[in-house]
């Protein structure tokens, strides 16, 4: 239960003040000190919701109790209380850090109003707080999710050439085959680049049906077409201020296309079914597993648009072509997993890291990721090379 704290050297009115807020906050367990040395020893020992104090007390005076209070515990509220209340006593109160002043003789409405106020404020503060830590709490989880592990040269090349990147809005074409990290080169250049307080908004264009990804992109009004019985906003406006991921650019229709030229070219979307344009500040990444020379020469994919994408491209090779790096990410991965099962972190011995090594990894980190959590889960207490071969089949 939280407490609240009332300092007044006469306890005629400490006694009211107990009476009267007590009945009102029944939540709350009051303590009462009868001088300020009292009342700063208390604070000093517990964390109160409210204090209560008067101004003129032996001692230690109301002032220099809020003064040395907010100094220990720059978090308390403080209501000052006087019987010598004049304009300078609250002016100087208030500067001080206090919440309110109230004179005497007190005007109970007046009082429980403050009061009530006060702890609404402190809940307040103390939910933002909460907050914040979760907020840091979860960022420190995205950012670990999207964490690039590795050491070979491969790598630190990709990590030079997103640190170049980063600070412009250059558009990026990130290739390589699935499962190789492009998604993580994606989110690399956005959260090192000044869009990183905007949304990053993913799309994944070979998941959506070719007749529903203008809407998905540009967005629609309603009775544009069947099904369509509200507005909805488009993921261009809805990554405004930050970065749009087309990942899978490559199994775009070619109508789809056309439209996504148009919005790179003047910054701006129109809804399906509507005349309306709406301007966008958007950076684009876009990501292919597909060769996209051969798909511009099939006729699939549009020159034009290819070249506003590729400004820089990043290649992300598989994980077949950076073997070194297999031990960090395993590392990396067991950790991760072991977290998320609620599970003791276990350890892989030097032999089994060989003997996943020398395997073939046609579905890049993904499928790594996926053998270290079923050897997390079937191997021993130390993963072995023995667990490799019997759990992991190629």
């Amino acid at each position: 239960m939280q407490k609240i704290l009332i300092v007044e050297d006469e306890k005629a009115i400490s006694g009211v003040l107990h009476s009267i807020l007590s009945d009102e906050l029944t939540e709350y367990e009051f303590v009462i000190a009868e001088d300020g040395l009292e009342g700063f020893k208390q604070v000093e020992k517990e964390d109160f919701a409210l204090v209560i104090s008067d101004i003129k007390m032996p001692k230690l005076s109301g002032t220099e109790l809020l003064k040395q209070s907010l100094a220990l515990k720059p978090e308390s509220t403080f209501i000052m209380i006087s019987g010598h209340a004049d304009i300078d006593s609250a002016v100087s109160c208030l500067k001080d850090g206090a919440y309110d002043f109230i004179s005497k003789p007190i005007d109970i409405n007046r009082l429980i109003t403050s009061v009530k106020n006060a702890l609404a404020k402190e809940h307040l503060k103390k939910e933002n707080k909460y907050l914040q830590t979760e907020n840091k709490t979860l960022k420190k989880k995205v950012s670990k999710k999207y964490q690039m592990i590795g050491e070979s040269a491969a790598l630190q090349k990709i990590q030079d050439m997103i640190e170049k990147v980063a600070a412009s809005d250059a558009r990026v074409l990130i290739t390589g085959p699935n499962g190789a990290g492009k998604e993580l080169v994606a989110h690399s250049i956005h959260n090192q680049s000044e869009r990183a307080r905007g949304p990053m908004v993913e799309v994944n264009c070979a998941a959506i049906p070719s007749e529903l990804i203008e809407s998905e992109l540009f967005g629609h009004v309603k009775g544009s077409f069947t099904g369509a019985i509200k507005d909805k906003q488009g993921k261009f406006e809805q990554a405004n201020g930050g970065t749009i991921f087309l990942d899978e650019i490559g199994d775009m229709s070619l109508i789809a296309q056309a439209k996504v030229l148009r919005a790179l070219q003047e910054s701006k979307v129109s809804p399906v079914g509507s005349d309306k344009e709406i301007k966008v500040d958007v950076r684009v990444l876009a990501a292919t597993n597909k060769n996209m020379q051969a798909e511009i020469e099939a006729g699939r994919f549009r020159e034009d648009l290819y070249h506003r994408l590729s400004v820089i491209e990043i290649y992300v090779p598989p994980l077949d072509e950076r073997k070194e790096d297999i031990k960090l990410l395993v590392d990396h991965f067991s950790g991760l997993i072991s977290e998320e099962h609620g599970t003791a972190l276990k350890k892989f011995d030097d032999k089994a890291i060989e003997a996943l090594k020398a395997l073939s990894w046609t579905g890049n980190i993904r499928e790594l990721r996926n053998v270290v959590e079923r050897l997390i889960i079937l191997g021993g207490n130390t993963v072995s090379a023995e667990d490799v071969a019997s759990f992991v089949r190629k």
